[in-house]
């Protein structure tokens, strides 16, 4: 770490030349990177970096692109923000990236950090239990005991996370009464603990049923508490009753200004009817457009031809978001239809090593590998493409090559990997040597 003042005209001086010139002219546009006014002093907090690997454009020839663009710069992270980047210079004191590429911190999308084994005895599913009723029969016995060690476990499994490059999440939290508002309370702990390096959105979650479990006091409460969105579950297969279990949750949304995040696992008519009815609530409350999600979603991997394109553009017209966790088997998801149609689309890490699932390394960076797997993308521009699922959509370059990420102003939450470019990364799923989140280092492996 670096805690000395320098004046902005000592800095160009020693280690970014004069605007114009060198590696930087060349690679990116100079207004891309402009430089504040010489006068002006950094904070004794500032952190310079160098040997700072970025993308600046892609390589082609008359048929394709065939490679990615780089080049080393020095960069300058000042109160949470990317203050200015230029040319290359060998500053002492700086910190060295050591030539590693610079990525956008990873965005994991839909977790459950409140219920989990990591960080504890290793234990495989059971074949006891085979649906979501099955599971939320086991929930209501084990998470009593699970409770005692929830906040430590939360804590180790951000430490996960953050190892491999994620510094934010949004989690799913059990609101029932096995738990009552506890799964809740114990969350907050974790995250107070984790503040200076994680952010995290809370989803207020009915695990076990919104009508099923009678947790509709409960929801209330929670709705009232410091969460970002109102949970929902199978409205159908849970509760029994697609438009009572939908008008409850948007209800309670629009009452207490969050917003929608519903599981949505079934697949069949109950699933797409689902759809459809939020789609028209959405539509009824438009203060709800861009704040309403889908997760999972797996009755979209059953609509096929125009009744699937019909839905995707009535998804993309009310703003709803799907948050895939990308699965694997017989049932492969839309997304590139999703996409097509301008449907925000993320991906989440789900359960990582608990009751539901012993599978999970943390990894987004794995997610999109698995994209890129199942869907066939394997040329450089695809690869690269794929990124943007681990990341909440903050891709370096866009479709043309042209660099829109990082910029003088971004909040500074990114990666330092060992990689060559955006494409190798997925492909390789490659290793997060340092996590930076606002500005602060919470995870490095440097050596």
């Amino acid at each position: 770490m670096i805690h000395q003042e320098l004046t902005r005209k000592k800095f160009i001086q020693q280690t970014m030349g004069a605007i114009g010139y060198g590696i930087a002219a060349s690679a990116i546009p100079t207004s891309t990177y402009a430089m504040e006014t010489p006068e002006r002093l950094l904070s004794s907090k500032a952190l310079i970096f160098k040997n700072v690997l970025l993308e600046t454009g892609f390589e082609r020839d008359d048929f394709e692109i065939t490679g990615t663009k780089t080049a080393l710069f020095s960069m300058v992270v000042e109160d949470g923000k990317i203050k200015s980047i230029g040319p290359n210079s060998n500053i002492k004191g700086a910190i060295d990236a050591k030539g590693y590429l610079l990525l956008p911190a990873m965005k994991d999308m839909h977790i459950h950090l409140d219920k989990t084994y990591y960080g504890g005895k290793w234990k495989a599913t059971s074949k006891r239990q085979r649906s979501v009723q099955d599971m939320i029969s086991l929930e209501e016995k084990i998470l009593p005991e699970m409770l005692k060690t929830s906040t430590a476990r939360a804590e180790s499994l951000i430490e996960l996370l953050q190892s491999k490059g994620t510094d934010f999440a949004r989690s799913h939290v059990n609101i029932e009464p096995s738990s009552q508002l506890n799964s809740l309370k114990h969350l907050y702990k974790a995250i107070e603990n984790k503040k200076g390096s994680f952010g995290v959105e809370i989803v207020a979650f009915p695990q076990h049923g919104l009508f099923k479990s009678k947790s509709e006091g409960l929801m209330r409460e929670a709705a009232q508490m410091d969460i970002d969105f109102i949970g929902g579950l199978d409205p159908q297969n849970i509760d029994g009753d697609i438009e009572k279990s939908i008008d409850f949750t948007v209800q309670l949304a629009l009452d207490y200004k969050r917003g929608i995040d519903i599981h949505l696992h079934e697949s069949g008519e109950s699933g797409f009817k689902t759809v459809q009815y939020l789609i028209k609530k959405v539509n009824e409350n438009p203060e709800l457009k861009g704040k309403t999600f889908l997760s999972h979603c797996f009755a979209l991997g059953k609509l096929q031809g125009k009744v699937l394109e019909e839905t995707c553009e009535q998804l993309a017209a009310a703003r709803i978001g799907i948050i895939s966790t990308i699965p694997f088997g017989g049932l492969i998801m839309p997304i590139p239809t999703l996409y097509k149609h301008g449907v925000s689309v993320m991906t989440g890490t789900d359960s990582v090593v608990d009751h539901w699932s012993p599978f999970g390394t943390g990894s987004m960076l794995q997610k999109a590998n698995l994209m890129a797997q199942l869907y066939g993308y394997s040329t450089e521009l695809e690869l690269s493409r794929c990124l943007k699922i681990a990341t909440n959509n903050v891709l370096p370059l866009d479709e043309q090559g042209n660099q829109q990420w990082p910029k003088p102003g971004d909040q500074a939450d990114f990666n330092l990997v060992e990689a060559s470019c955006s494409a190798e990364a997925v492909a390789r799923q490659s290793t997060i040597k340092a996590l930076y989140h606002k500005g602060s280092c919470a995870y490095q492996n440097l050596a």
